[in-house]
This record gives C-alpha cells, sequence and structure tokens, in this order.
C-alpha cells in the first residue's frame, strides 16, 4: 500500500476530485505530494528517503555499562518455499546478510548466546534454515537458540523476550540498517537493553545520470524505506500504549 506508485494512483484520484469540487487549495496540495512520489520512484528521491531512515539507526557500539552479553539476529524473509531445512538457496540476501553479520560478531565476542529468530510460515522456519547456514559457517551448536513462531518485528521481540533459557536483557540486535530504527522499539519495548550493530546498508550515492530517472528497483526501495517509517511510528504508539496500560 506504500508504494509510491499506488499513493500516486489515490493522490491522483484525489486531484480530479478536488477539481470537480473546484477545490483550488486541495489541487496544489495533491499536486506538491504528486511531485515528491514521483521523485521516490528515481534512484535519487529513494535513495535520499533510505539514507535519512538509515543514518537514525546507531552506529555499532556497547555504549555505557557492561558489553552485550548474547547477540540476537532477524531473519529477513525467503525468496521461495524451502524444500528442507538446509535449502539455503531460499533465503533472501536480506537473511544471508544479517546472518553472516551476527556470526562474525559472535566469533568476535566469544562463548556468548546466538539467537536467531522469526519465519515467514512457508513450511520451514526461516530461523532453522539460518541456524543450519551459522552451524555450517562454524557456529557453536550449543550456543544456538532459535525461534520459529513470530512473524513481525513486534513479534520478534516478544518471542526472544520469551526464549528459554532466558537471554541477558542486554544484547547485540543484527538485522538490517534500514530496519534498525524500528527493530529497536520492539525491542526495547520487549525489556531489552538493545545495542544497534545494523548491517546491509542499501543506500547508494549517485553514479551516472540514471540517477535521475524512475526505476523499478528505485520505487521498490522507496517503498521499503516508507514501510520501515511508517512502521516505525506505529511501533512508538504500541510502546507509549503498552507502557502507559
Amino acid at each position: 500500500m506504500l508504494s509510491p506508485l499506488r499513493l500516486l494512483l489515490l493522490v491522483g484520484i484525489a486531484w480530479w476530485i478536488a477539481r470537480r469540487m473546484g477545490w483550488r487549495r486541495l489541487r496544489l496540495l495533491c499536486a506538491a505530494i504528486a511531485t515528491v512520489l514521483v521523485v521516490l520512484t528515481t534512484p535519487l528521491g529513494a535513495n535520499a528517503l533510505v539514507r535519512v531512515q538509515e543514518a537514525r539507526a546507531p552506529a555499532p557500539s556497547g555504549g555505557a555499562g557492561a558489553p552485550p552479553q548474547a547477540v540476537v539476529v532477524l531473519s529477513g524473509g525467503l525468496v521461495a518455499r524451502p524444500r528442507g531445512e538446509r535449502d539455503y538457496a531460499a533465503l533472501g540476501l536480506a537473511s544471508i546478510q544479517r546472518l553472516l553479520a551476527a556470526v562474525a560478531l559472535q566469533r568476535g565476542l566469544g562463548p556468548v548466546p546466538l539467537a536467531v529468530v522469526g519465519t515467514s510460515d512457508r513450511g520451514v522456519a526461516d530461523s532453522v534454515i539460518l541456524a543450519n547456514l551459522a552451524r555450517d559457517l562454524g557456529a557453536d551448536a550449543s550456543l544456538l537458540q532459535v525461534e520459529t513462531a513470530s512473524l513481525n518485528t513486534w513479534q520478534n521481540a516478544q518471542a526472544s523476550a520469551a526464549l528459554a533459557p532466558a537471554l541477558p536483557r542486554r544484547i547485540w540486535l543484527v538485522t538490517s540498517s534500514l530496519h534498525m530504527a524500528r527493530s529497536l522499539v520492539a525491542f526495547r519495548a520487549a525489556g531489552f537493553d538493545a545495542c544497534s550493530y545494523p548491517a546491509q546498508p542499501r543506500y547508494y550515492a549517485p553514479d551516472n545520470l540514471g540517477y535521475l530517472l524512475p526505476t523499478g528497483s528505485a520505487t521498490m526501495k522507496a517503498e521499503d524505506a516508507l514501510h520501515e517509517l511508517v512502521g516505525e511510528l506505529a511501533y512508538r504508539l504500541r510502546a507509549w500504549r503498552a507502557a502507559h496500560d
């Protein structure tokens, strides 16, 4: 629903209604919004929006206090229905990049738990496939924890808090740079002192004149960024309500 093209269609309908009704100010507002949406279909606009959202993810830092004592990595989804628990070709690029970052981070920390979280309801849990990949990459099986039921980021956080044995409250949270700000809201609402460890940046700087022309990939990138911005606002409201119940 947050695709710039879908939004552009809705704005176009609103502009037509405003024209029929003689509402000049609404026509001008629709024209301004349409201009922004058209820009978002270009690499220039999409990457600018991505850069704004990714810049809001803190750089890796343990901050003040004791170092984080666990690593939690969120699945980034599948691209196909897996044929088994080691069908790594079914993993999306985001899932693989996050897992690689998490395994490398855990190796640098020593013997700390690595929790792999999330699924996409395609027969075999994403987290099971990712955990097997982590083992094949040399991760200590005795330190792996796998959560197989959560279907979104809010559920990821709540399910992580309910894992047994319980994770330490101070954790490294590994997910995509674009997804990090929303994830931190969810995990902090679940009671974690989550430290950001962003992976998979998606911003690309201008490099040719094609950066100014609309493309399908730019439209999809802008949609992902809008999804994160709106999703984060919804999570902040949800966390505020939970804190005041």
